[in-house]
């Protein structure tokens, strides 16, 4: 799992241990997601592991799986959850924000997801999850580049998804709305009610909201589900 060490990543990740999946942690920070591995291991009992690195560069990927293979022979699961975010009118966006957008949000993904993909096959049942945005499925004013960052997490989902089912790899997406993690920080009160009021739920999302809809699609219980962008926005979009 990529960007485990905080927000929905950890959150998914206490999940994922919660029912006894044994695990390898990505972050981009090496003392936080090495504290996510030993806190997890400690608590559930599980076999946790952990590695540090920038998603953006192919090795750190390729050293995730290898990591995999060497603690586990096995891959059954994959999250592909590392991202960055950053806001901005188009005329204002640095060219260094674009650039670094796509090789987090898009090509890191895509990087991910090609390293592991013959570890998935030979599962013969595998599943993976990546994490979308409802900015890249409907657009923000503001958020141009992110959403098209993110749009490209969708299309990598769907395209995967047929190229592998006949591997029996199963590939999905969840698209968060507004969860409180600390991307939001920087909303003020007005920015939070704002949002909270464009919810048909009334609230913000938690990450377990969103670590809750992962853990199911990796599951059995969504063994007849690939291919698909599960919107985790409590009814923003409607």
């Amino acid at each position: 799992m990529t960007g485990a060490s905080r927000g929905i990543g950890r959150a998914t990740a206490h999940r994922l241990a919660e029912q006894g999946y044994d695990l390898v942690l990505h972050g981009h920070g090496e003392a936080g997601v090495a504290e996510a591995a030993e806190s997890l291991a400690a608590k559930f009992g599980v076999t946790a592991v952990s590695a540090a690195g920038d998603i953006a560069d192919p090795q750190t990927s390729k050293a995730l799986v290898r990591l995999a293979f060497e603690t586990f022979k096995r891959l059954d699961a994959l999250v592909i959850n590392a991202g960055t975010h950053a806001a901005g009118m188009l005329g204002m966006t640095s060219d260094a924000t674009i650039e670094r957008l796509f090789a987090v949000n898009a090509a890191g993904a895509a990087y991910t997801l090609q390293n592991a993909v013959r570890l998935l096959a030979r599962a013969q049942n595998a599943s993976v999850v990546l994490t979308a945005s409802i900015t890249g499925t409907h657009g923000v004013a503001g958020q141009a580049v992110y959403a098209a960052s993110k749009a490209a997490v969708v299309g990598l989902t769907k395209s995967a998804a047929k190229e592998l089912g006949p591997k029996g790899v199963r590939v999905n997406a969840v698209a968060p709305g507004f969860i409180a993690t600390d991307m939001l920080d920087t909303l003020d009160e007005a920015g939070r009610t704002e949002r909270i009021a464009g919810t048909a739920l009334g609230r913000l999302g938690t990450a377990e909201d969103v670590a809750d809809v992962i853990t199911f699609l990796l599951s059995d219980q969504a063994r007849f589900v690939t291919g698909q962008v599960i919107g985790v926005d409590g009814g923003l979009t409607l």
